[in-house]
């Protein structure tokens, strides 16, 4: 797939890009620190609301649902708003849903909240993108998505844990307040910092949005995400499991291992962007082969605590592979309806992160030992693999149709 775009405005000076990327990467950042938070805080919340473990868990569940609901809905009923003050809004959105978060009365209103939390989520994401890719020069564009990616994954190396700390000293509220912090930062620097990209916003319409669902590409990297990014989904929701019970750490050791896994997001990332401006295909490719290979060593290995570690680490860097690049892989295969499709890439990875925790969790309860997620994550990322090379065969093939098309008509406008 070509990464060049079939719309190209001025981009921007390079020092007002990296404050436009910055105000953008702000955003993901709280985005980032909300969607995890609330995990490490859940003895916190059952006992100040009176319910189980497995009842404050629901919350989770429930912002992911918003993420999986809110990306298209979200993003059709605002597809004649123009970009820039759409994410304001979104942003804002965001905000407001964690202060409902933190000003829950009760369980019942904390799960609404969580769940209206998510629904800017995806269409944040999407039209981040969007708009980071029109303001880039067109060599730069992955670099500039993956770069306003990099606040959520700096979020799960910095902002999970810090807030998750400060929850468990002062009460499990105060995470979500410091998400309303961010956010409200985020918003005026949005606000007064990022322009309306040429050719978005009012031209567009929710039937021509609705186009992108009629392409193929589109599905192939939907299924590409949820899918094959279930893999490392599937190892990482139970590293508080693996760490003490395979790699034979204390369970003090589970916050090194995130912090590990951070970093490697965070390297991945960056990777990707420089990676996917030279070839899309490619980057996905290397990125669900490195996961699967890393999976696979890390289950053989994981006994051994130093190699599972540097395994760990490894996982994180071949998954985030596909995030920035899977991002403008959807931008492209619907260039002219691309909010939708760039958004639906959030409900994909939440789908992801769905299907690799209960999967995850069924070898575990069929009594296949520790290991058994990371073997469960292999079987995704080469199922992904299968569908990345079906994308790139149908590419192939529709390459080869238009070739003779465009030559006629050079030897016609030469005659």
């Amino acid at each position: 797939m070509s990464s060049n775009p079939s719309h190209s405005p001025a981009p921007l000076p390079a020092g007002r890009l990296r404050l436009v990327i910055l105000a953008l990467s702000l955003g993901a950042f709280a985005i980032g620190t909300t969607e995890f938070a609330s995990m490490g805080l859940l003895p916190q919340i059952a006992d100040s609301l009176e319910v189980s473990i497995s009842q404050a868990g629901m919350p989770i569940s429930l912002y992911a649902l918003g993420v999986v609901v809110g990306a298209p809905l979200v993003t059709i009923a605002a597809v004649r708003t123009p970009r820039a003050r759409l994410l304001v809004l979104l942003i804002g959105l965001i905000g407001a849903g964690n202060l409902l978060s933190a000003l829950a009365p009760d369980f019942t209103v904390l799960a609404a909240a969580r769940f209206l939390a998510g629904l800017p989520h995806g269409a944040y994401f999407g039209v981040a993108s969007l708009v980071a890719a029109r303001l880039s020069p067109v060599g730069r564009r992955a670099r500039s998505v993956s770069l306003v990616m990099l606040g959520l994954t700096i979020a799960t190396m910095l902002g999970v844990p810090a807030s998750t700390a400060l929850g468990q000293s002062i009460g499990w509220r105060s995470a979500y307040v410091i998400v309303v912090v961010i956010a409200a930062a985020s918003t005026v620097a949005v606000w007064r910092l990022v322009p309306e990209p040429e050719g978005t916003g009012a031209a567009a319409s929710i039937r021509g949005e609705l186009r992108a669902l009629r392409r193929a590409q589109v599905w192939f990297g939907l299924g590409i995400g949820s899918i094959g990014f279930g893999g490392m989904f599937a190892v990482y929701s139970y590293i508080g499991e693996i760490v003490p019970g395979v790699m034979g750490l204390g369970e003090r050791a589970v916050p090194l291992a995130l912090f590990v896994f951070g970093i490697g997001m965070t390297a991945g990332n960056l990777l990707a962007g420089r990676l996917a401006d030279r070839s899309i295909y490619g980057t996905i490719f290397l990125g669900l082969a490195g996961m699967m290979l890393s999976l696979a060593v890390f289950a053989l290995v994981a006994h051994q605590a130093i190699a599972g570690m540097v395994l760990l680490l490894a996982i994180a860097v071949t998954s985030q592979l596909m995030g920035p690049s899977l991002q403008l892989f959807l931008l492209d295969a619907s260039p002219d309806a691309p909010s939708l499709a760039a958004a639906l890439h959030h409900s994909a990875l939440n789908i992801g992160n769905s299907l690799g925790a209960a999967l995850g969790a069924a070898v575990l309860a069929a009594g296949w030992g520790l290991v058994a997620p990371a073997w469960t994550g292999v079987v995704l990322a080469v199922l992904g693999l299968g569908i990345a090379g079906w994308s790139y065969l149908v590419h192939r093939r529709q390459e080869a149709r238009d070739e003779p098309v465009t030559a006629s008509v050079e030897v016609s406008a030469s005659s």
